[in-house]
């Protein structure tokens, strides 16, 4: 009859900023490959800079994000729940220098990112280069393809973005999902409190 205690939900652990732009770069890459280097910075560059889930990028079709004019993505993501997610210039020049570079032909309806014999890609193969990125720049283990999509929540968080835009950017169902990470954030909270309550400065 007795109820386990609670246990503490853990909070989500990003990337630092200057961190996560290492890991997105081409130069940060370490497979020999050229094509393949560009393929996981395209990959990762969509993880960071437009908060998907690693199923939701590798789900992308070679009729995403096929020309410049490509700046939003109609994202279905789970519980059949569909959203708009804005795509940065950043990543639509990764994708292209991908598709330049990828050695095969990429099918209007067929998958955007390729294995390196031209399946289809693997997600266990982005968290593998993830693991190298990881070793290699001696990041913390709990620097995941995944945490690159808490890193897009907490670091537009931390420049002012608010709860509701961010929801809807994840795709969360509920608001207090996505709550979690005010409590990642608490320096930034803090200083604003600090700088906006008219009593924070007082003796």
């Amino acid at each position: 009859a007795l109820r386990a205690p609670r246990q503490p939900k853990s909070l989500p652990k990003p990337l630092t900023a200057s961190d996560a732009k290492q890991v997105v770069t081409v130069e940060g890459q370490l497979a020999e490959e050229p094509w393949i280097a560009a393929r996981n910075a395209a990959v990762l560059t969509l993880l960071y800079g437009s908060g998907l889930r690693i199923s939701e990028a590798l789900g992308l079709t070679g009729a995403d994000l096929a020309t410049e004019a490509d700046t939003v993505l109609r994202i279905t993501g789970k519980g059949g729940k569909t959203r708009l997610v804005p795509v940065l210039p950043v990543a639509l020049r990764a994708v292209a220098e991908y598709r330049r570079l990828c050695p095969f032909h990429i099918d209007p309806k067929e998958l955007l990112f390729r294995g390196a014999r031209g399946g289809p890609l693997n997600p266990a193969i982005v968290q593998r280069e993830m693991a190298k990125l990881r070793s290699a720049l001696n990041l913390p283990e709990t620097a995941t393809p995944h945490a690159l999509r808490h890193s897009f929540a907490t670091h537009l968080l931390g420049r002012g973005g608010d709860l509701r835009t961010i929801q809807e950017l994840l795709g969360h169902a509920s608001l207090s999902t996505t709550q979690v990470y005010t409590g990642v954030d608490t320096a930034r909270l803090l200083d604003i409190y600090d700088r906006a309550h008219p009593r924070a400065r007082s003796v």
